[in-house]
Parts: C-alpha cells; sequence; structure tokens
C-alpha cells in the first residue's frame, strides 16, 4: 500500500495488480511450521472505487484465482473459510457487543482471554485453549452487527463463489486480528499443518490508504508463507508415497455364495501377480458394494481394479485413476505394466 502511494499509482484511474515475494522477520516467538525469519508470497488488488475495487467481484477472483492455485499445485483437501468483518463502524459496534458479552465470563477463561476481553475483544475469537471453546460459541456474532451494505456485500461474494463452484464454509470466529481489515476476511486451511493449520489468508482493507496519508483507494489480497506451502507439500507427498498402486475389488452377488468365492479367489491371485511385480496392492472384500469399494480405495490407493464376472471371463479389466478420475480398460496381461506407469505419471 505505501508502494501503491508513494508512487502515484492511484492516478492511473486503474485497478492494480500487484504482487511481492521475498523475506520477512518475526518479533514474536514462532508456531509450528513458521521460522523467526520466513519468505512470504503476498498480492493485492488496489485501486479508486471507479475502478471496480470495492466490487464483491474483486473478492471472488481472489479467492477463485487461489483456489485454482491450489489445485494446480497438487493440494488437495484444502478448506476456504470466509467471513465479513463489515465496515469500519461494524467493527466498532462488534467490539462493544463483545465487550459486554465477555464481562461476566472472562473470569472463567484462560489467562490471555482475560487480558483480551479488555485490550482487545475480537482476539478473543482466536483462543484455542478447549475449555474456552463453549464460552467463546456462545458470543455474539459479527454478523449480527453488519450494516445492510456489509450484508449485501458478502451475500454477493458468496453467490459469485457458488456460480463458479469455488467450495467454503462460513467462520463466524475469522476475524482476524489487525484492525485494518474490513468486509471479506478469509483464510485456507489445510490439515496437513496439524493445530497451526492456515496454509494462507487475507481480506479487504478499503480504509487502509487514507489511514496512512494515501487517496481512497479499496483493496483486497493475500500473503501465503512459503515455509508453510512447503510443509503442505511434503505431507502430500508423504501420504501420496503410502498409498498403494492399486485397490482390486471382487464384485460378485453377495446371495450367490458359488460366485463370491470364484470371484474373492480370482482377486487373491491378481494381488498376488501385482504384487510379484512389485506393486503394493489392497484387496478388497467381495461383499463389498461398488459404493464402499470406492469410498476404501480413494484412502489407501491410488486407483481401482473392479474385477468382476465380465471382467473375469473377458479378461479385460476396468482401472480408475484417482489423480486424474480417469476410468481405463485394460487387459489383465498389461495391467502390472500399466499401474507402474501411472505410478510414475
Amino acid at each position: 500500500m505505501r508502494a501503491y502511494i508513494e508512487n502515484k499509482l492511484g492516478e492511473t484511474g486503474q485497478l492494480q495488480k500487484l504482487y511481492y515475494i521475498g523475506p520477512q522477520f518475526r518479533r514474536e516467538r514462532p508456531q509450528k511450521g513458521r521460522y523467526r525469519q520466513f519468505s512470504q508470497i503476498g498480492a493485492e488488488v488496489i485501486g479508486p472505487p471507479s475502478a471496480g475495487s470495492e466490487s464483491p467481484l474483486r473478492d471472488a477472483e481472489i479467492l477463485e484465482m487461489l483456489a485454482t492455485l491450489l489445485d494446480e499445485l497438487g493440494i488437495t483437501g484444502w478448506k476456504l473459510e470466509l467471513n465479513s468483518v463489515g465496515s469500519a463502524a461494524d467493527r466498532a459496534r462488534y467490539n462493544e457487543v463483545l465487550r459486554a458479552a465477555l464481562i461476566p465470563v472472562a473470569s472463567q477463561m484462560c489467562e490471555d482471554c482475560q487480558r483480551r476481553a479488555v485490550t482487545n475483544p475480537l482476539r478473543v475469537l482466536d483462543c484455542k485453549v478447549p475449555a474456552d471453546q463453549p464460552i467463546i460459541d456462545a458470543l455474539p456474532k459479527i454478523s449480527d452487527s453488519l450494516d445492510q451494505d456489509s450484508q449485501k456485500h458478502f451475500a454477493a461474494v458468496l453467490a459469485a463463489l457458488d456460480v463458479s463452484g469455488v467450495p467454503y464454509s462460513r467462520n463466524h470466529r475469522l476475524v482476524r486480528g489487525l484492525d485494518y481489515y474490513t468486509r471479506t476476511t478469509f483464510e485456507f486451511t489445510h490439515g496437513g499443518l496439524g493445530a497451526q493449520n492456515a496454509l494462507l489468508g487475507g481480506g479487504r482493507y478499503d480504509g487502509l490508504s487514507e489511514a496512512i496519508g494515501g487517496p481512497k483507494a479499496p483493496g483486497i489480497g493475500f500473503a501465503i508463507g512459503e515455509d508453510r506451502l512447503v510443509l503442505t507439500l511434503q505431507a502430500l507427498e508423504t501420504a501420496q508415497e503410502e498409498r498403494a498402486e492399486a485397490f482390486i475389488a471382487p464384485l460378485a452377488d453377495a446371495k450367490d455364495e458359488v460366485a463370491l468365492t470364484r470371484i474373492n479367489a480370482a482377486a487373491l491371485v491378481l494381488a498376488r501377480e501385482l504384487r510379484r511385480a512389485g506393486l503394493r496392492v489392497e484387496l478388497g472384500d467381495g461383499s463389498f458394494r461398488l459404493k464402499k469399494s470406492f469410498e476404501a480405495a480413494d484412502k489407501s490407493a491410488r486407483a481401482i481394479v473392479i474385477l468382476g464376472e465380465d471382467e473375469l471371463q473377458s479378461g479385460i479389466l476396468t482401472v480408475k485413476t484417482f489423480s486424474t478420475g480417469i476410468q481405463t480398460k485394460v487387459p489383465r496381461a498389461e495391467l502390472a505394466a500399466f499401474l507402474n506407469q501411472d505410478t510414475a505419471d
């Protein structure tokens, strides 16, 4: 934002889409996955209101871009949490509501929350102490303090995400600790990072430029900690390496005991062939229905091999690769080579 002001970028009348990559330094004790010195990637969309910088479409555009980035990096299982902290007036109003609600309960909370209840009530919502969670869950939500314009803006952001197919969940406790945030705030989280699971985060800051002496320049942006990004990729790589190359799903009518026995025996023979070819194989139960087999396979293997009466008679097996969603017919004699090649790809 200082670079935007100092270089008079607002005088162009256009939206400015800016990014940075570089070292940062923390003053406080680092959390898991964080270091005293770290590298950060950030991007911002800033400009005068006449250029559309206040539009909820800008918010949705940033979120869609980040969802696409994580997908293209192969980061599966991410979750987008978002909320609206409203305008500066909404935030101030909610601060007072929250401060009043904390008066009778703060003494029952941890030492940090007792201090924050007075100095910065919003930070109470960030507390991770298990015993404090029921108290925090019962506190007033910021959504009840938003004015009509803020509610309308946030509804438009959610509508745009719905249309574009970006999954999200609303987290009423996501308010961000910095006072300059307004309206949309968000975090992308991932389970591979443990308790401190935020992969990246950001939000809108419509009054920041004026607060540091610049022109009116609403904006929205985000920051990605490269350290956490790498940790997430490493966790996913390790999980992928631990998955079997194939899950054999023998499918037969559970009521036909003769057919069930024959298919199960054929599946065991196939598993033995593939294991001798150096592949890791999980073997399903012939009593599994198709849906259950797919669910079990998706958790433990990179591909599912379906073996039913048709496949047994024809010698052509059906293989679905989970990473691509592609289903392929493969001759039994070529199955090991196909699975090996699929793993290499």
